[in-house]
């Protein structure tokens, strides 16, 4: 009979087996992807409201106004998560992150100082995303494996660590356009664009990102499990055709040969 609160699944080696479906039973729950951990898809179209909320009101009236517009966004929309009792961890850092920015647009007393910090983030991001990379110690695979407390067997396999060196060229070439795009905008004082381009090049980009991010998760794992089956295949033949499988082997055919001809025909 099933336990309340219980699924019943088999495994490849047909036995039965029960997970459960709460927390209650003492099961963990499953850890979270990386998108659910940034807030799904609405957490991140959520991310670029404050943006679009400071670069109307800027344009509309000044950058006093545009900067209260700006915070107070966030703060609604972490509220707004709040009352719908989902997870309120994006909506906090999205309201730090609005805030150092009008902070930033506020002593500078210029509208694109908004967008200095994350320039900056971007160049930063990139440049550790790079050196990651050059060192074999590729980013994404690193902090996934620090999230899930996976291990880093992955780094010994250089077709396991592949998946990562992708992910992480892509997370590279990303934040480093953003840097360089957004970089030239704000020399250019075209605090319009910059808000055009913080929009397209974010969520678009780091929705990309995530989805290539979650192949080579998938993919490295794969690898890594083909891996193992090959290795205990190996070892299993290697011990049976080792010279003590050989003479047990023989040993265990001539007792059954001795056996038969012990035993009277019938």
């Amino acid at each position: 009979m099933t336990e309340p609160g219980t699924q019943t699944t088999h495994g490849d080696d047909g036995r039965a087996r029960r997970t459960y479906a709460s927390q209650d039973q003492g099961e963990e729950p499953p850890t979270p992807t990386m998108l659910e951990q940034m807030g799904g898809i609405p957490g991140l179209l959520a991310s670029v409201i404050p943006v679009i909320v400071f670069v109307l009101i800027n344009s509309l009236t000044s950058l006093t106004p545009a900067i209260w517009a700006a915070v107070g966004s966030a703060v609604g929309i972490g509220i707004w998560r709040a009352v719908r009792k989902q997870t309120i961890q994006p909506a906090v850092s999205g309201i730090f992150g609005v805030a150092i920015c009008a902070f930033i647009a506020y002593r500078t007393g210029e509208a694109r100082g908004f967008f200095l910090f994350g320039i900056w983030a971007s160049l930063i991001y990139g440049g550790a995303f790079l050196i990651s990379l050059l060192v074999r110690w590729p980013l994404v695979g690193v902090v996934w494996s620090a999230l899930n407390g996976s291990g880093f067997a992955w780094r010994k396999v250089p077709k396991a660590r592949l998946p990562y060196d992708i992910a992480t060229i892509v997370w590279t070439v990303f934040f480093i356009a953003r840097y360089v795009v957004q970089n030239q905008l704000y020399d250019a004082d075209e605090t319009g664009w910059l808000g055009v381009a913080r929009i397209a090049m974010g969520t678009p980009l780091t929705a990309i990102a995530v989805l290539v991010t979650i192949w080579a998760v998938r993919r490295s794992g794969r690898i890594l499990e083909q891996t193992a089956v090959r290795q205990a295949e190996t070892e299993a033949a290697a011990v049976q055709g080792s010279p003590a499988a050989v003479v047990d082997d023989a040993a265990q055919n001539t007792a059954a040969d001795a056996g038969r001809r012990a035993t009277p025909e019938q």
